[in-house]
């Protein structure tokens, strides 16, 4: 990193994997510059890596990265990157984490960071060792309704809070056709839906009310074959018709009863949160719902833009009132005029990518980061152990996460 004569940060940003998320990556860096001007920084996308070719060579054509490998060590052995961003199928995270790490490397990395608890705590190891900055893709905690609804909590604006409804329902999957590509495979994926829409979930609860305690779950494989997708074409979203089939390896639905920690924000609560990637009908609904003793709100990332809240039973007309995203709310105005106009996923990333550069300036520390993923992870391999033994299995709190916790 240098700092130009008018006080500008230059920070050189390696990519590794050159896919849809990795494409996002690239432009949340370049869009800090118009969403951020104060924060003076200005990315500068210095290497990428992908073993296919085509992607490599757009990754310098389309991208703007001043150079590409095939091997992801070559961004990591670049003097002239200072960051870098983690996009790889899930079965590589780990790997990439530690290694990223060990090369001093401050890492934004997507969920989830390993194939369960054990290689997550590897990573939180490495990059403990390291002293490097970790900044981790749960997207959802960064839409402005949802920084205001943990205001809400944190406030007591809601009262005490009783208990807490969550989903994260897909049809990526819904389709019986639909391609066994890795995300199938415990040995490349680890779990199913646990790892992939729960652990978004259960950071979502642990962001806005704190840290889950202990849960009670159950788990469904709702096809157990599926056709084989070839390792390298397609993607998860491929329907094949008369192909191979193969045994799925993991579940396609999650259910789980949770208790909140002593020390959370809302302290007590009880709770159901559900996972599913063979929904029909929802797209990609993924949401929560909060009830206090005075009031509630409830937020679906279908309406990212929208807040729905509750009063008290002594208001003049109780029931839900619509609440759109503001610039009061969370980092809105950094996008959006005015409620109404609506701010996009991508620009999730864009606020995800301020909160990481500010955490490696030494400036704020309001990013996710990998003591977060570790504790995802572990309430996710509580969760496999419940299922398993159908009984309440126990998710000790961590230090260092950014749960809410009581003041």
């Amino acid at each position: 990193m240098q700092t130009t004569e008018d006080g500008t940060v230059e920070i050189g940003v390696g990519l590794i994997s050159v896919g849809w998320m990795g494409q996002l990556h690239s432009r949340a860096y370049a869009n800090l510059r118009y969403a951020y001007p104060d924060l003076r920084v200005r990315p500068r996308l210095v290497h990428a890596a992908d073993p296919a070719q085509a992607r490599a060579e757009e990754a310098v054509s389309v991208l703007g990265y001043e150079r590409a490998s095939a091997d992801y060590q070559a961004v990591l052995d670049d003097p002239e990157v200072d960051v870098v961003s983690i996009c790889a199928p899930n079965f590589l995270h780990a790997e990439i984490g530690i290694a990223a790490a060990k090369a001093g490397k401050h890492f934004w990395i997507e969920k989830p960071v390993g194939r369960g608890e054990a290689e997550t705590r590897a990573v939180a190891e490495a990059a403990a060792e390291a002293g490097v900055v970790s900044s981790i893709g749960f997207n959802y905690r960064h839409a402005p309704a949802i920084e205001y609804l943990r205001e809400l909590v944190a406030d007591g604006k809601l009262g005490r809070i009783t208990n807490v409804r969550g989903q994260m329902f897909a049809d990526y999957s819904a389709d019986p056709r639909g391609a066994l590509s890795w995300r199938f495979v415990r040995g490349l994926a680890g779990s199913g839906v646990l790892g992939d829409l729960m652990g978004h979930l259960v950071d979502l609860v642990q962001y806005t009310l704190g840290p889950i305690a202990e849960v009670n779950a159950v788990t469904s494989t709702v096809y157990t074959e599926r056709p084989e997708l070839p390792m390298g074409t397609g993607t998860h979203f491929a329907v094949i018709e008369d192909g191979e089939m193969k045994p799925v390896e993991n579940e396609d639905y999650a259910g789980m009863l949770v208790r909140l920690a002593d020390g959370a924000a809302a302290a007590g609560a009880v709770g159901t949160l559900e996972a599913s990637r063979v929904a029909v009908g929802p797209r990609a609904s993924y949401g929560i719902e909060v009830y206090g003793t005075a009031g509630s709100a409830r937020w679906d990332f279908e309406r990212l833009n929208e807040l729905h809240v509750a009063g008290g039973l002594d208001t003049e007309y109780p029931g839900y009132t619509r609440v759109m995203a503001h610039p009061g709310m969370g980092d809105f105005g950094r996008f959006q005029p005015g409620a109404g106009t609506s701010m996009g996923y991508d620009d999730l990333k864009v606020i995800e990518a301020k909160k990481f550069v500010q955490a490696v300036l030494g400036r704020e520390l309001r990013n996710s980061n990998i003591q977060d993923a570790l504790s995802a992870a572990q309430v996710i391999s509580a969760a496999e152990r419940s299922a398993a033994g159908r009984g309440w299995e126990p998710s000790a709190p961590l230090p260092g996460t950014t749960a809410a916790t009581r003041n």
